[in-house]
């Protein structure tokens, strides 16, 4: 092949230059953790790579494959396996450094990650049978040391497989985050780091190409992956994707919320989808069989399949088709929450709650620099039980700080924790406002009644509150000068309403949903003025008694639900 020996090319920058020198911080400093290192299992490695097509039976001697970050050999080394299986059995006699040496590229950034993998590499394919000198200078044609981001990549691949890093954006140092963002699109908000790393990889396949990752899932929902989804939806073909949370996938048990994507450089088309397969080798390789046969499997294998998943920037729907239709037809009729006259919102942050929260019949300041304020653990019951908890108001009515000077209780608790209070960030930001609370306090929204919804919960748990109290910033808010209240709250929680956040909201281990703000927002409902009488009523009494069953009959009443789309939330309602 007319591909050079090196596909990654160093760049030479002079040595002052900030960009290498937080790449070199990285390269020889911090843990796994700081690395966002993971290491995978061996049975999701050979899953994912039979996912990808990257199997013996295939010529992967005249393949080439891309391993972007490759650690110490999780993918790597059965990858080599693999194509060592291949290339032997196409040409017994034929040489590995004339046949092999364009067929893997590999990049890491680590040093010491580098250079312990390189060893095991060689080490191998020596004992693979290929002479010491050939295997030494295969592995130095294969693997190079570097950043994925920024290194130069010659050609394109058949494959690029791998789990890529997991790393905040606050562990990237300033000056390479924003070369980052210059050369990245999809480097959007508070994108991690695998975000530009799926980018770059998807722009180096070849047609037909198939890129297969395991690593966060969060981009398919949140805000920070839209730009991806969008890249994604334009460009490529999300062929299979595989839920992988709560399924021991890694060799060590992390926080984390993974899925594998398998993503080709085609024409879009239908996604086959799979839910949390047993981790065993035997499992995996049949379902993989099953994700790539040519007709859709029986509906035993655990295998579906969904036209119509991506659509631009939008969340990804991956629930089942009978549900997605049910959520398209109500998009497609209804107005959302928020065009009805509803508003939703969250409570409020301090930044220091130990100082601004606290008994509220024994908060120091003036009476009118205090309010009740109502927690997660005042509404477990499904009904409000305050405990006695107040919130300290430094805002004025006309929005900015009141002056200490007029209230010197206030001025008193203040000065008493400024060395806490002034070490916020808001603070450092502006040291004149040094006592101001993250989000502004304004006193009205305590005497509005409201709805109130913690954020993460198995199911939706709305609960009423009359008008005394001020959200915390734990909890979200809805309130609204059209719709009822009450009746509102039987949607909220109906099975629509489950349904609707099941399909925005990013999943937590063991199955529970954020109701947050964004997802609220993506529920239709119709107009008040809309709703006969009797189902006002009915809504009414049902969220009073918190008839779960009666306020999905109502609900699905609301909404016209027919008897399909009823038994596709789980029920008739009846």
């Amino acid at each position: 092949m007319a591909f050079t020996p090196t596909v990654v090319q160093k760049t030479i920058l002079a040595p002052a230059c900030p960009i290498t020198a937080a790449t070199e911080a990285l390269a020889t400093n911090g843990g796994l953790e700081a690395r966002g290192a993971i290491f995978t299992r061996l049975e999701v490695v050979n899953f994912i790579l039979d996912l990808a097509g990257y199997t013996e039976s295939q010529p992967l001697y005249n393949l080439r494959l891309l391993e972007p970050s490759f650690g110490a050999g999780d993918f790597l080394l059965p990858i080599i396996m693999r194509l060592l299986k291949a290339w032997r059995a196409a040409k017994p006699n034929g040489d590995a450094l004339e046949d092999l040496s364009d067929a893997i590229r590999a990049v890491e950034l680590h040093h010491d990650t580098f250079h312990s993998t390189h060893a095991d590499v060689v080490a191998l394919l020596k004992s693979e049978g290929v002479a010491s000198n050939k295997a030494t200078v295969i592995a130095n044609r294969w693997l190079s040391r570097g950043d994925f981001l920024l290194a130069s990549l010659e050609g394109e691949f058949d494959f690029v497989v791998g789990n890529p890093p997991y790393v905040r954006q606050e562990l990237i140092p300033g000056p390479l985050l924003a070369e980052y963002r210059n050369r990245y699109q999809t480097m959007y908000d508070r994108a991690d780091i695998y975000i530009p790393f799926i980018e770059r990889s998807l722009s180096v396949l070849s047609d037909g190409g198939h890129m297969g990752f395991i690593c966060a899932d969060r981009w398919m929902k949140n805000r920070y992956g839209g730009p991806l989804r969008n890249l994604v939806a334009e460009r490529y073909h999300l062929k299979v994707y595989v839920d992988m949370v709560d399924t021991p996938a890694f060799q060590s048990d992390v926080m984390s919320y993974p899925a594998i994507t398998i993503i080709s450089r085609e024409d879009p088309g239908a996604t086959r989808i799979a839910h949390r397969p047993d981790i065993e080798q035997a499992t995996l390789t049949a379902l993989a069989d099953s994700l790539r046969a040519p007709t859709l499997p029986q509906e035993e294998s655990g295998v579906r399949e969904l036209a119509s998943v991506m659509k631009g920037s939008e969340p990804w729907l991956l629930e089942s088709s009978d549900q997605m239709a049910v959520i398209r037809r109500l998009e497609q009729y209804f107005p959302s929450l928020e065009e009805v006259g509803c508003k939703v919102g969250i409570g409020v942050a301090t930044g220091a709650d130990r100082v601004f929260i606290g008994e509220y019949n024994s908060l120091d300041v003036e009476p009118d620099r205090k309010l009740p304020l109502v927690m997660t653990k005042d509404i477990l019951s499904g009904e409000v039980e305050w405990r006695g908890q107040g919130v300290i108001n430094p805002f004025a009515e006309t929005g900015g700080l009141v002056d200490l000077k007029d209230y010197p209780r206030l001025k008193r608790f203040l000065e008493a924790h400024r060395d806490i209070i002034a070490t916020r960030h808001c603070a450092k930001k502006s040291p004149a406002r040094w006592y101001r609370t993250i989000d502004r306090i304004t006193p009205a929204l305590a005497l509005k009644p409201k709805l109130l919804i913690p954020d993460i919960k198995g199911e939706a748990h709305i609960v009423f509150e009359g008008g005394e109290l001020y959200p915390h910033h734990n909890l979200y808010f809805v309130t609204s000068e059209d719709w009822e209240l009450r009746a509102l709250q039987a949607v909220l929680l109906s099975a629509v309403t489950r349904l609707f956040v099941a399909t925005y909201s990013t999943k937590m281990r063991g199955g529970f949903l954020r109701f947050q703000a964004q997802y609220l927002r993506r529920i239709r409902i119709p107009p008040w003025a809309d709703v006969s009488e009797q189902l006002r009523r009915e809504l009414i009494d049902a969220a009073v008694r918190r008839d779960i069953q009666a306020c999905n009959c109502a609900t699905f009443k609301l909404y016209g639900l027919n008897q399909e789309e009823r038994s596709a939330l789980g029920g008739n309602g009846e």
